[in-house]
């Protein structure tokens, strides 16, 4: 597949063109906007501005028609919640949790920006639900007002090859990590089967190994088994520790 903007420097342009406005009455016929629905299109992406203190989103490019059957108008953020695949509705709300936080702490700070990706199964318009990753760029700005505000890009990646276990996901602010997706930057994230993830989500609610056991209907030292195999998967010495790092990053 032929791909352009890679860097995704048009997207940073666009930012820089109609912060200064809120993101409202942009023309659409603007050269910068026909340029980037053509790089989007080859690109199979879209992209939205949202204002996440006041809770709405701003401004829709519109390739949202194309990918989810929503025109950029109408597009809000209770749409994702709804069209989510209901696989992926734990993750899509921990993902959520992580977005107000990062704006809190944007919006009390007066300043910085901040970086979240994740990969979320979607609805379009065919009521098929093709495995979209979600890049969400987080910026304060006081032009118009004081507020955090979230440019947000959204690719299909269900062409992809795709790794057997876990899901990509990362928050921070390594901002060469904000690019169109490549193979190495979907390897980001959590590297558990569902089941092990599972154990993880049982053992951070407080159960020890016999308890997940009984919970999940089958013996200790299968758990155990897990648990070791976890730890050599995610380079950590203890549960407890990666436990901790999976609460920092947001994904429990």
């Amino acid at each position: 597949m032929k791909v352009e903007n890679q860097d995704y420097s048009l997207f940073y342009q666009f930012i820089k063109t109609f912060a200064p406005t809120g993101f409202k009455n942009i023309d659409r016929n603007h050269p910068l906007l026909l340029e980037l629905e053509e790089i989007t299109e080859t690109n199979n992406q879209f992209f939205h501005v949202a204002d996440l203190i006041q809770a709405k989103v701003i401004w829709a490019s519109k390739r949202s028609s194309k990918m989810i059957g929503i025109d950029p108008e109408e597009l809000n953020a209770f749409h994702f919640i709804e069209a989510t695949h209901p696989d992926d509705l734990y993750k899509h709300s921990l993902g959520r949790e992580k977005m107000f936080a990062f704006a809190n702490d944007i919006y009390r700070a007066g300043k910085g920006n901040a970086l979240l990706s994740i990969n979320i199964r979607i609805r379009n318009s065919d009521g098929e639900y093709p495995d979209l990753l979600f890049q969400l760029y987080f910026f304060y700005s006081e032009v118009p007002h004081k507020s955090c505000f979230l440019f947000q890009v959204h690719t299909d990646i269900s062409s992809f090859k795709h790794r057997k276990d876990g899901y990509h996901y990362y928050v921070g602010n390594d901002f060469s990590n904000f690019r169109y997706p490549d193979e190495n930057l979907l390897k980001i994230g959590n590297p558990l089967s569902n089941r092990e993830f599972e154990i993880i989500k049982l053992i951070a609610s407080g159960l020890n190994s016999e308890q997940v056991a009984e919970k999940i209907f089958v013996s200790p030292f299968t758990i155990n088994t897990h648990r070791r195999n976890i730890l050599l998967k995610t380079g950590k010495d203890t549960i407890a520790e990666l436990i901790f790092d999976f609460k920092d990053q947001g994904l429990l």
